[in-house]
């Protein structure tokens, strides 16, 4: 089978794509991945078959896309969220599509077109959905992906993680967390955009993250279990924060202020309630296909 993804051109939205292309990859299917060239050499890296659609560099529209789907022929087109003029023309076209999430589906206003219609691979856990989102879904793992890299040894018998993701981090922001977070008993390792980690890897470690919200940091914390301080900065993050905090997995400071950070992330560290709700959402994925178990099942979608 010969499949096309097609994803915006941002680590949050082609990341989340990765772990099915690799499942399909992996059985035998030929995979190309159409998206802007930032994203290439980790597709490459991966043997994904990346290539730009027309002079993309980060949405991809039908004129893209169009010529793109006459060459390749894809038995199956799996179409972000992020991209639905790829998902349009591909039905338009008459070529099998489906949509693949990267989250908790969003609410309007926060720059993205809501998708409509047709079959979703959701990567989010049922019991942290939106309640809205009544579409036919297709439930998948989410499996964190990262590219290689080293792991800073651990200095502290507690580790806080501290990121704000590739768009929304700024000095500011980083500057007053870590001024709060360094009065605490416990390592601080921060991620910034000079110096991205295997974040997968990291949080796996990590007794806390600190973060802005975004999707595929939550998913990632939630799949090892680890509570979370929340700090939205836009987009979908202030739903998912709404959403995490309701769930009891997460808090969200009164205030963006070094005091109001360090306590937070303080009483996760001593209070074991957040970390048994992050636990039961980790329970929850678990049990949640896997990439490998929705690949087998995806010819008889075609």
């Amino acid at each position: 089978m010969r499949v096309l993804f097609a994803s915006m051109a941002t680590v949050g939205h082609t990341y989340p794509l990765i772990p099915l292309a690799l499942a399909l990859r992996d059985a035998g299917h030929e995979v190309h991945f159409a998206v802007g060239d930032e994203m290439h050499p980790e597709l490459t890296r991966l043997g994904l078959r990346p290539f730009r659609p027309g002079l993309v560099f980060g949405d991809i529209y039908a004129e893209d896309i169009a010529p793109e789907l006459e060459r390749v022929l894809p038995d199956l087109v799996i179409s972000g969220w992020s991209v639905p003029e790829v998902f349009s023309e591909a039905r338009r076209r008459a070529f099998p599509v489906l949509w693949h999430g990267f989250g908790r589906m969003f609410d309007e206003g926060i720059g993205l077109a809501r998708p409509e219609g047709g079959r979703h691979l959701d990567i989010c856990p049922p019991s942290l959905q939106s309640k809205d989102f009544t579409a036919e879904r297709i439930l998948l793992r989410p499996v964190p992906h990262a590219t290689p890299g080293e792991v800073p040894p651990r200095t502290h018998e507690k580790l806080i993680y501290v990121t704000f993701g590739t768009v929304f981090g700024n000095e500011d922001l980083l500057a007053t967390a870590v001024a709060g977070l360094q009065r605490l008993d416990a390592q601080v390792v921060v991620a910034t955009p000079g110096r991205w980690l295997p974040q997968a890897e990291v949080i796996k470690q990590a007794d806390v993250v600190v973060h802005h919200g975004g999707s595929g940091t939550m998913l990632a914390a939630l799949a090892s279990g680890v509570p979370q301080v929340v700090l939205p900065q836009g987009a979908d993050q202030f739903g998912n924060a709404e959403a995490l905090v309701a769930a009891g997995a997460g808090v969200r400071p009164d205030a963006v202020s070094a005091e109001a950070i360090a306590e937070s992330a303080r009483l996760l560290l001593v209070d074991g309630a957040c970390g048994e709700a992050a636990g039961q959402l980790a329970e929850e994925i678990r049990h949640m296909p896997s990439p490998e178990e929705v690949a087998d099942g995806l010819a008889n979608v075609v």
